[in-house]
């Protein structure tokens, strides 16, 4: 007659319902102590952390700036002083033409840039998951990343004309392979077990893509976008100096170039600071905290 386990029936007794190990709370638990604490700082503190740096950095600019100018190095249609492009962007804003132009510029990079994402999205997933279409299109990819935007401005001239098309296309082309180049390379980076693991669970290759190989690449997808909006940028730039048309408007691109043509040095530095700045303040004010986000969900807020 076996004997009864002594050790064991007791604590089966003594452990009731409360006490029953909850696997979810146990989950949970983990997942929490994976992502690092995030300490808010004050919203004051943060906007001088973060601002404080790059305004020292631009006083600094002015500062080396003005003080060329008054050694007199160069003549003053080369070197303006600091106070008349100033001056300028202040004519600029006074006589309002700041704001439609720049709305022509910006509305057409952010919808070119946005429809880049859409065309680059798709592709990329194929590049990335299909062996025999990254050996035939990947150099491709890679090769037009690193062909200079202003070279597709005079073909999509003769294709399209001096019309709008013209300049979408030109930051299409621009702007697309960066996405994919990063949407790929996140995707590499992905552990195999994710895929598996999802393939287990019954995800099939849409709702894989979508639910597990998208989330987990989003570091490397986000730097991807962020590339292609710094293209799609200076693409619309390249577009717009060349492609000048009464039908398209005038943008920064058409502001530089009148400045030019009028030997106007301090609008062309006017024109410069101006597209300077509405790349810096995208990069600052939405891919920055895109990308700080995502880092700290992952543990890398060491990074940021």
């Amino acid at each position: 007659m076996p004997e009864p386990d002594l050790d064991r029936r007791p604590v089966e007794a003594a452990r009731g319902p409360a006490e029953e190990v909850d696997l979810g709370r146990v989950g949970a638990g983990l997942d929490a102590l994976d992502t690092p604490p995030e300490h808010r700082a004050p919203v004051w503190r943060r906007l001088l952390s973060g601002m404080l740096p790059p305004l020292v950095a631009v006083g600094l600019l002015l500062a080396v700036w003005q003080v060329l100018w008054a050694l007199a190095l160069w003549p003053e249609f080369r070197l303006p002083a600091p106070a008349a492009v100033g001056a300028e962007i202040t004519d600029l804003v006074r006589s309002g033409e700041m704001l439609p132009v720049l709305w022509t510029s910006l509305h057409r990079a952010i919808l070119g840039f946005l429809i880049a994402v859409a065309v680059a999205t798709p592709l990329g997933l194929l590049v990335a998951r299909v062996r025999v279409v990254r050996a035939a299109v990947g150099p491709l990819i890679t090769g037009l990343q690193s062909l200079p935007s202003v070279a597709w401005v005079p073909a999509a001239v003769l294709w399209f004309g001096l019309t709008p098309t013209t300049i979408y296309a030109v930051v299409l082309l621009g702007s697309v392979p960066s996405v994919i180049n990063g949407l790929v390379a996140g995707i590499d980076q992905v552990p195999p077990i994710l895929t598996r693991a999802g393939q287990a669970m019954g995800a099939g290759r849409i709702s894989g893509a979508r639910h597990i190989l998208l989330p987990a690449a989003l570091p490397g997808y986000l730097a991807g976008c962020k590339q292609g909006w710094a293209f799609s940028w200076r693409s619309l730039m390249a577009a717009e100096l060349i492609a000048a048309s009464p039908q398209l408007g005038i943008g920064l691109g058409q502001t530089l170039d009148q400045a030019r043509s009028f030997n106007d040095m301090p609008g062309v530095l006017a024109a410069i600071l101006l597209i300077l700045l509405v790349g810096v303040s995208v990069d600052l004010l939405v891919f920055r905290p895109l990308e700080r986000r995502i880092l700290l969900a992952r543990g890398l807020s060491g990074a940021v």
